[in-house]
């Protein structure tokens, strides 16, 4: 009987904001490392996740939403987009039932075309449609990027997540493993800290506030039964310093409760967490606090 050869790949996630791309990497790692909220531009950086098997290793790579940036911040989380088709060894290009065309993905959609990389268009959130209107998504889509195959999906539902898994699976070249057994992700706690806590203020204030802030962890401290975490939530303008503290320090303080609570369920023990409010102004046009911030200019 002939032995299986190791198969191993960078997998990176593409497509517009709020198509459902984090929760569906989340489904296909088996936990839950991206944040995930109704607000589009959720993801700023690249967050790698890996998992692994006796005869492969995928590492899936999820990226900011698609757009036309209107500071040096988005510039930034365009150029890990553009970084994420250059180093791909399969393209997971993600849509679903709703969403629009526009300019920025008519660009991202010519690249794919002429990058020849193995490209799985997940249609996802097919819970939300009707069979009718799924047909004509799928040959859109196979008219559209003719070399790739179509895979509708619920990543939510968990419907079709195992067999956007095997399509992949399929595509992934031979080669050794990139990490070791066991390894998660490529990001550190104090960075999953700061996500968690990002994600509490993008669920509890509205507008402009939370696409203003940036959490600096300033300390984190690993003991046997508890982690103690310092955090600072930086923001563009002082007008908006007082909006995220709120009268008497209560909407700060709910921020807080939420995001400890989800850090004690991530780790596995308990939390305490110190948050503090300042600002940086126009941190997303200044290139040294981007830099500080783990922003790349690329």
């Amino acid at each position: 009987m002939e032995e299986k050869k190791f198969k191993s790949g960078f997998v990176n996630i593409i497509g517009n904001p709020n198509v459902g791309k984090s929760t569906l990497m989340n489904a296909l790692v088996g936990e839950r490392l991206a944040i995930i909220t109704a607000k589009a531009q959720t993801t700023r950086h690249r967050i790698m996740g890996i998992v692994g098997g006796d005869d492969f290793q995928i590492v899936y790579s999820d990226t900011p939403g698609i757009l036309r940036p209107s500071y040096k911040l988005q510039e930034s989380m365009m150029g890990f987009v553009r970084g994420a088709l250059k180093d791909a060894d399969v393209i997971l290009y993600v849509t679903d039932t709703v969403e629009k065309g526009d300019e920025a993905r008519e660009e991202i959609l010519e690249k794919i075309k002429l990058s020849a990389i193995p490209t799985i268009v997940v249609i996802n959130k097919v819970d939300l449609s009707n069979p009718e209107k799924l047909t004509a998504l799928v040959e859109k889509w196979q008219a559209l990027l003719p070399e790739a195959v179509i895979a509708p999906c619920s990543a939510k539902e968990n419907f079709n997540v195992e067999g956007v898994f095997n399509l992949i699976l399929e595509r992934l070249p031979e080669g050794e493993a990139f990490y070791p057994k066991d390894t998660l992700t490529d990001k550190t706690l104090r960075f999953f800290a700061s996500e968690i806590i990002r994600e509490k203020i993008l669920l509890n204030y509205d507008k402009e506030i939370p696409y203003s802030c940036e959490i600096a962890i300033e300390a984190y401290k690993e003991e046997p039964t508890i982690d103690r975490i310092s955090a600072t939530i930086y923001v563009a303008r002082n007008s908006q310093k007082g909006i995220v503290i709120g009268h008497k320090g209560e909407k700060l303080k709910r921020v807080g409760q939420a995001a400890r609570h989800d850090l004690e369920a991530f780790l596995g023990k308990r939390v305490f967490l110190e948050l503090y409010v300042k600002v940086q102004e126009d941190w997303r046009n200044n290139e040294r606090q981007l830099r500080r911030f783990g922003y790349e200019q690329q």
